[in-house]
């Protein structure tokens, strides 16, 4: 496939993919089905049409508010449908023609988008999102077997260290769904990436969140979207970084 369709279509679908990403952040935590269910808007209930669910543009249209009760919507649907359309481009760019390297990452994307989301206002990442993320990890395994203890280790090495944090603080050092993210995204992107994904998320954490306690935040810290952010940068420029690191390094 051409690289200019292969890029319009990744918006495209990204835009879609966004939008199931709404879905997810909003039911998953209310233990709310999110497959069969049609959407419908969180406050009257009115199932919506497929003109009305058209990532970005049915927003737009109707002017950010609900068609039938006329209540404001949340200006994160059209954000994280923007975001994902965004990313998967970017992943189309970066990995063009890497097949695999280029549909692991746009599938990941969403899964940290939503873990992120959902940590930051309930302070819990859903398991099932960090089975989604190791299921792209055992792929990922699959196909790269030569390398099959790269991914293994990567699985344990920042997991096994925050399992061990969580026990000795008895989880107020860390929440146990960062440890299963870590260990889920571990195996997806070998130890050299993880560690570089857990020293980016704690530098982002400890410098933003510090920056909101001044501005009156409590001391809780949702760790969550720090360590998606994390996860991400290593995930699409990660073997870069570490590369220049070495080089300077004279390694």
């Amino acid at each position: 496939m051409d690289k200019l369709l292969t890029v319009i279509f990744a918006a495209l679908l990204g835009l879609c993919v966004g939008s199931f990403t709404n879905v997810l952040i909003y039911r998953l935590p209310r233990g709310e089905e999110f497959v069969k269910t049609p959407s419908h808007c969180m406050s009257c209930g009115h199932k919506l049409r497929w003109y009305e669910n058209i990532p970005l543009l049915s927003f737009l249209l109707q002017g950010g508010k609900c068609r039938s009760c006329g209540v404001k919507l949340s200006a994160q649907y059209p954000l994280v449908e923007g975001l994902c359309g965004l990313m998967w481009v970017a992943c189309v760019l970066l990995f063009w023609p890497d097949w695999a390297a280029m549909a692991l990452t746009c599938l990941l994307f969403p899964l940290l988008c939503a873990v992120a989301v959902i940590d930051w206002r309930t302070f819990e990442i859903p398991n099932g999102l960090c089975i989604a993320i190791a299921i792209l990890g055992i792929i990922r395994l699959l196909l790269d077997r030569e390398h099959w203890l790269l991914y293994i280790i990567g699985m344990f090495s920042v997991s096994l260290f925050f399992l061990i944090l969580w026990l000795v603080t008895g989880g107020r050092g860390i929440g146990l769904g960062d440890v299963k993210l870590m260990g889920a995204a571990g195996l997806l992107l070998g130890w050299q990436r993880i560690i570089l994904a857990m020293l980016v998320g704690c530098i982002l954490g400890a410098v933003i969140h510090l920056i909101r306690m001044r501005r009156g935040a409590g001391k809780k810290l949702a760790f969550g979207p720090y360590l998606s952010a994390g996860i991400w940068l290593s995930a699409l420029f990660g073997e870069s970084i570490i590369r220049a690191y070495l080089g300077l390094m004279g390694l």
